[in-house]
């Protein structure tokens, strides 16, 4: 194992210098080895940008590669005080969500909350993937919030950070017991998932449908078996995604469909194919977000291009920084979502005119917030005023 400071150096090249970064990646040795990773997104497993020495595994001479064993999940208990996140973005439709886990099995390569993990010291590379941190007692912490006196009801987004069905759920089963306490309390909540595991809960998600207090999106992001398998490894199909879509919505529950990520040169162009095969499958609106790469995410991602689309390489990431003003990334409130300039002006011109072909544009109904009855409030600490 070899140390070095990271005092005075950037943690991650910028966008001008990224294809000297990618090649440094390549011929440093950065990269994992296959078997290590086998059945992961990231490919690299860089220190967290908080931590004041990089650790970078180089080969002796003394065959210790054989020695590390492969990446297995872990994970461990998390303890916080609250269940709900809140948040004050303009960009987001909602100002409250709840996280019952923290890093995502899936493995997504894409996945934006990846730099999430450098607040707990660990990687947003193959650590996110693997060291995982569950929240078992997010139901308690949720009724106790929710019985406080002069809570306001709000719709409570779930998925919009990690996902909630991610494989280790159905172990812990933290998402069901959430659901639990807001259908007994009548509280509206939208999901977000791309796991099909989502109709174990069919029984608690038709309650809360057929009093209009849930709606759920379904992430398709690709259509194609072997690009999802290597872009998302441990998340379901894309069939299965599509069968989840009919089952809920045969069900009666609100279902959306979500584009989500496009990028461009790789996935951009089955917008429509998506699109179609979800009405087909019972969606009844539709939304879209063009690729972001905030942070450690734009070096995974590119890692991934150079190992899967070697190709693609050049065209991908042009594409991508045609939208970001020459950046991978700009974190601009308004176009962080869907980027800007002429490329990200056809993708949304190309939506508007799918989500209007398939009867997809249509507004869901909005949740209701009467029906709220609060939680008895056991265990809640009294007010000493």
């Amino acid at each position: 194992m070899r140390e070095q400071s990271l005092a005075g150096q950037a943690a991650f090249a910028p966008a001008n210098t990224a294809d000297i970064a990618d090649a440094m990646i390549v011929s440093s040795g950065l990269r994992i080895e296959v078997d290590r990773r086998r059945g992961r997104g990231a490919g690299l497993n860089p220190t967290g940008r908080f931590e004041p020495l990089q650790r970078e595994t180089v080969d002796d001479g003394w065959q210790t590669w054989e020695e590390l064993p492969p990446f297995k999940t872990e994970v461990q208990v998390e303890k916080p005080r609250t269940a709900i996140t809140r948040n004050e973005s303009p960009d987001l439709s909602f100002d409250r969500s709840i996280n019952p886990y923290r890093g995502c099995e899936h493995g997504c390569i894409y996945c934006f909350a990846r730099p999430t993990h450098a607040y707990m010291g660990l990687s947003a590379g193959l650590d996110f993937e693997t060291k995982l941190f569950a929240k078992p007692d997010a139901a308690k912490l949720l009724e106790r919030e929710l019985a406080k006196p002069g809570y306001k009801v709000r719709v409570i987004a779930i998925g919009t950070n990690t996902d909630p069905y991610q494989p280790i759920e159905k172990e812990w089963r933290i998402m069901r017991g959430i659901l639990e306490v807001l259908n007994k309390a009548n509280h509206p909540v939208s999901i977000v998932t791309k796991s099909a595991m989502i109709l174990r809960d069919l029984d608690i998600l038709q309650e809360m449908a057929a009093k209009n207090l849930v709606r759920v999106g379904i992430s398709v992001t690709t259509l194609d078996r072997k690009l999802a398998r290597t872009m998302e490894p441990r998340a379901a199909t894309p069939p299965r995604r599509l069968e989840t879509i009919r089952t809920l919505a045969e069900a009666g529950i609100q279902t959306a469909v979500m584009a989500a990520p496009l990028i461009p040169a790789l996935n951009d162009h089955e917008l429509e194919r998506i699109l179609e095969s979800a009405k087909a499958a019972g969606a009844a609106e539709a939304s879209y977000v063009i690729l972001r790469l905030p942070l450690e995410v734009s070096p995974l991602f590119r890692d991934w291009l150079l190992q899967h689309y070697p190709d693609r390489y050049r065209h991908v990431m042009s594409l991508v920084r045609s939208m970001r003003g020459g950046k991978d990334y700009d974190a601009e409130f308004g176009k962080r979502m869907k980027g800007a300039g002429p490329y990200a002006w056809q993708i949304a011109r190309r939506f508007e005119m799918a989500a209007r072909r398939f009867e997809l544009t249509r507004r869901s109904v909005p949740l209701r917030d009467d029906l709220f009855v609060p939680p008895d409030g056991s265990g809640v600490q009294l007010s000493l005023l």
